[in-house]
């Protein structure tokens, strides 16, 4: 497979960003989180794996920085667009479109919950997967990370978060404030300046039409997600990677473990939402172990 980036045309016209890197027969596709995010927490994983010969390849979700953007204020854009079902096909066709087959796919956030999506509709095509930071319910999210916010801010400070979400004043300054401690404390512990930007690069109407405003309030399309009654159906080798201190609700993650039949839940000390930063040597101390094990067959089978 080529390295390095290719830009890619979808069959509806569209251009997506990707890139490749390093050799071997094992092939992983990462999916980014958001919605609306992008490829960058990847950018090492090619080094890191390098080791066991596996070939990383990574890409921009259509709306995302490096990817076209659509007209999204088009009502019949954002209509064909802004759906699970296109993010999911998107996924397949960048599978093909890169020549990949039995595989592993690892998503974190909303792209863990693209991956449990892509092992109930496309698994045959998996070898693996890797779910990072996704529960497969938002309610149970909702409240964890209400919890956490409980826990990390004052009495007075949660009552004034909650009177601006109510009013959806969600630019005030005091109010971003608040979550700006909140992201530090589970979402990026670590700060790392090197996936910084001088701007925002978030692909907002994508983020916006699922998520909402921030990482603490879901207002948009994920507020319903829950597939608690198809996990089971998950019949890939399966790792469930979390961090100790973050978003996602550690509970969830050990129910999941019990429910999807060929699973593993490994977690992150010190570790936020994006703990392969965070904690990046125990991170990648567990996905290697997975792959080790699936590759040599001796991966968990209940």
């Amino acid at each position: 497979m080529k390295q390095g980036t290719t830009i890619i045309t979808l069959d509806n016209g569209y251009h997506l960003w990707t890139n490749t890197q390093g050799k071997g027969d094992i092939q992983l596709l990462c999916l980014h989180g958001g919605p609306g995010g992008n490829h960058e927490y990847w950018e090492n994983f090619g080094e890191e794996l390098a080791d066991l010969g596996v070939q990383v390849s990574m890409y921009d979700q259509l709306g995302s920085w490096y990817s076209d953007q659509p007209d999204y204020s088009d009502p019949e854009i954002a209509k064909k667009y802004l759906t699970y079902d296109y993010f999911l096909d998107e996924v397949e066709e960048v599978r093909q479109k890169l020549g990949l087959d039995n595989f592993y796919l690892i998503g974190q956030s909303w792209g863990g919950a693209l991956t449990m999506m892509y092992a109930l509709k496309y698994g045959q095509h998996l070898k693996g997967a890797i779910i990072s930071s996704m529960v497969d319910n938002i309610e149970e999210y909702v409240v964890n990370v209400n919890k956490c916010r409980e826990e990390a801010l004052p009495a007075d400070a949660v009552a004034y978060m909650k009177q601006k979400e109510a009013e959806g004043n969600w630019n005030d300054p005091q109010y971003q404030k608040y979550v700006d401690v909140l992201n530090a404390g589970y979402v990026d512990r670590k700060q790392p300046t090197s996936i910084r930007h001088l701007i925002n690069t978030t692909a907002t109407p994508v983020y916006n039409a699922f998520q909402g405003d921030n990482e603490f309030v879901i207002t948009g399309k994920l507020k319903e997600w829950d597939i608690r009654d198809q996990i089971h159906n998950i019949k890939v080798p399966t790792l469930l990677t979390f961090g100790e201190h973050e978003t996602m609700p550690l509970a969830s993650a050990r129910r999941m473990a019990r429910d999807i039949p060929n699973s593993r839940l490994v977690t992150t000390p010190n570790g936020g939402h994006h703990h392969m930063i965070d904690n990046a040597p125990v991170y990648f101390d567990h996905l290697k172990q997975f792959i080790r094990d699936v590759e040599d067959g001796s991966f968990n089978q209940k």
